[in-house]
């Protein structure tokens, strides 16, 4: 066993944070199995203080969604290791207070039973609390899945779970199906393989928002470690696998995500898709086959794989992560390639332009072209206004491309801005519920009622929502998933591709169009990582310093504007107060805008920045383009240097 000495010798010396020696020695002291004592031991007699350091300088944060961090150390002991299994996975994750191990998940699904279960007693609610449980491919998905319902079933709970890897918005769904109090699914994105996550949701298919989400975090935070290891061996007996029918109803509902699945019938779309060795083929390859599109899948990106070994990283936001499907696109002439990520609530794509190349598209354009389409076809089928309506309403988040306000405005809809997340916009969407739920006629059923019906009773008694999207790949079609959805944002981006084509317009053609009526947008994104403890303190810096001292200016471009999410009372457009965050937004003298905050679910500080200009014909798009990419970049240059000073003090 570690000498207590040799610990308190690298305090000293300056090699070990006091708050990791503090948490290092209780998990020492707790009944941990042999192999978790053994790879401290090993790590503390190599002197891997480093490594100590990040493993165990704080408890693995729950945030307002969850948790998200390492699952496999940057160093792994021998007896982590163990027999690695076919993947290479470790036998064991990683042992400390700040990554995702069994000890950090236990701690959490106690912590969220115990809230559950006030909030359902105070709420007058009967029996005992529902959960459903989900998971992606990557290291220990599975294992974690079963011990969080294992745990959940043992404090009493009702848990249930799916027969292998599903997608976050199925268990965005599901909870709603089973009227379940809460939900997780267990991912970590798009992160790198040695991550993994725990996103909690509660009763509405939505991940946690106030009030719901400080008292979850706060009871988490409660769970002492001495509680933990009565639950370390899993027991599935009264653990509920879901069957066939849960995936068939999560694709009916999935499936009325397209409003007109002639069109694609008709153009004969051909398409390729890639689930970059996630879950997305589960649902999204039946999805358009079922549409009627000719659907090519990338055979060796097909299989579930926690390495993502094709890829050197699973996000469908990169260009090289869809080169595989490009190539295949590419033999085939195929129309458009559509990636989603390993939970397949996120999805990338690639759609051939006049000159027969290949181009990728950006989330912000991806979101922009079906905001245009859907209000347009929503508009011709009569389920909206001609002329719009303030009861009709898109929603995106303050970092996402302000041509979709642009958008709203020339449709004559509502455009609510939220902060960064999807469960920002699921709260809109239950607030709207709720409201038309209060002023139904007495016996009304809106859970047996169409599409068509829904949007009509939501005009007339609170707003309808007709489509929803964040710029990081993140797109909701309607209201009866309450997260974003990788797979019906396939058959949604299908169809608008298969009415462009119907109109002999290729899909950036389309989007120039948008340009030249709305006016030209461009946005770009600063990511600054800084892993670990002393990257945590350093993304820290940055956000109290924009607090403290405010940029005054950008080169010679003044700043005209300030505004602080975490200090001022700042409104959407329901009139409703936005709550505090720290979030900065910044206006420039040239037009410009950007947005500063640290990532929720990722070790890095992040910068959105927002450009347009005035297009006032076709033939100076061209040069209007170029123009304004090179002063962005500019800009975006000057904001990066600015805030790698701030990061150093």
């Amino acid at each position: 066993m570690t000498n207590p000495n040799v610990i308190e010798q690298a305090v000293q010396a300056g090699n070990l944070l006091p708050a990791a020696a503090e948490n290092l020695r209780a998990f020492r002291a707790a009944n941990l199995p042999e192999w978790a004592g053994a790879s401290i031991d090993e790590l503390v007699a190599q002197q891997a203080w480093a490594e100590l350091n990040d493993r165990f300088y704080r408890y693995l944060e729950f945030g307002t969604g969850g948790m998200r961090g390492r699952t496999v150390g940057r160093i792994t002991t021998a007896a982590e290791r163990g027999t690695p299994g076919d993947d290479g996975a470790p036998a064991h994750a990683a042992i400390g207070s700040n990554v995702l191990n069994d000890f950090t998940l236990i701690r959490a699904v106690v912590g969220l039973h115990r809230y559950t279960s006030e909030h359902l007693r105070r709420s007058g609610g009967r029996g005992a609390p529902r959960f459903v449980v989900a998971h992606d491919v990557r290291y220990f998905s599975r294992h974690f899945c079963e011990l969080a319902a294992s745990t959940w079933v043992r404090l009493g709970g009702e848990a249930l779970i799916f027969d292998g890897p599903r997608p976050t918005p199925q268990l965005s769904f599901e909870v709603r199906r089973q009227r379940a109090h809460a939900g997780v699914v267990i991912t970590a994105s798009h992160n790198p393989p040695h991550d993994n996550g725990f996103k909690a949701y509660f009763d509405d298919g939505a991940q946690v928002v106030p009030p719901h989400d400080k008292g979850i975090v706060d009871a988490v935070n409660a769970v002492p470690l001495a509680e933990l290891a009565r639950f370390l061996a899993k027991d599935l007996r009264g653990v509920v696998t879901l069957g066939r029918e849960a995936d068939d109803a999560y694709l009916a509902a999935a499936a009325t995500a397209a409003i007109d699945t002639d069109v694609i019938r008709r153009s004969k779309l051909r398409v390729v898709f890639t689930n970059i060795h996630g879950c997305g083929a589960i649902h999204a390859l039946p999805l358009l086959l079922h549409a009627g599109c000719d659907v090519s899948a990338v055979s060796s990106q097909l299989n579930f794989d926690p390495r993502f070994p094709t890829v050197k990283s699973p996000n469908p936001e990169n260009a090289e992560a869809l080169a595989e499907g490009v190539a295949l696109a590419d033999r085939l002439q195929a129309d458009v390639v559509m990636a989603t990520d390993p939970d397949a609530d996120r999805m990338g794509v690639a759609v051939r332009n006049r000159e027969g190349r290949m181009e990728l598209l950006t989330g912000n354009q991806i979101g922009a072209l079906l905001a245009e389409y859907r209000l347009t076809q929503f508009k011709a089928g009569g389920l909206i206004p001609a002329a719009g309506s303030d009861r009709v309403c898109l929603i995106k988040t303050f970092v996402t491309t302000q041509l979709q306000d642009a958008i709203g405005r020339g449709h004559g809809v509502k455009v609510i801005n939220t902060l960064t997340g999807f469960k920002w916009i699921a709260a809109k969407l239950r607030a709207y519920e709720e409201q038309m739920l209060a002023r139904l006629p007495a016996g009304s059923d809106p859970a047996t009622a169409t599409f068509a019906e829904r949007a009509r009773r939501l005009q007339e008694h609170a707003t309808f929502y007709a489509f929803g999207t964040e710029e990081s790949y993140g797109y909701l079609a309607n209201d009866y998933i309450r997260d974003k959805d990788g797979n019906s944002a396939c058959l949604m981006f299908a169809e608008l591709c298969a009415a462009v084509k119907a109109r002999g317009l290729t899909v950036p053609e389309y989007l120039d169009q948008l340009y030249l009526k709305y006016g030209f947008y461009l946005e770009g994104v600063i990511n600054l990582y800084y892993e670990g403890a002393s990257g945590s303190a350093k993304i820290k810096r940055i956000l109290e310093t924009y607090r403290a001292r405010p940029p005054t200016a950008f080169g010679d471009i003044a700043v005209t504007k300030f505004e602080d999410f975490g200090r001022q009372d700042i409104r959407d457009a329901d009139g409703e107060l936005i709550p505090k965050q720290d979030l900065y937004f910044v206006t420039l003298a040239n037009g410009y805008t950007f947005a500063a905050r640290g990532s929720g679910t990722e070790p890095k500080m992040k910068f959105y920045v927002f450009a347009s200009a005035t297009v006032r014909s076709a033939g100076e798009l061209p040069g209007v383009k170029a123009a304004t990419r090179r002063t962005l970049d500019e800009v975006c240059a000057l904001i990066e240097a600015d805030a790698r000073r701030r990061a150093e003090g």
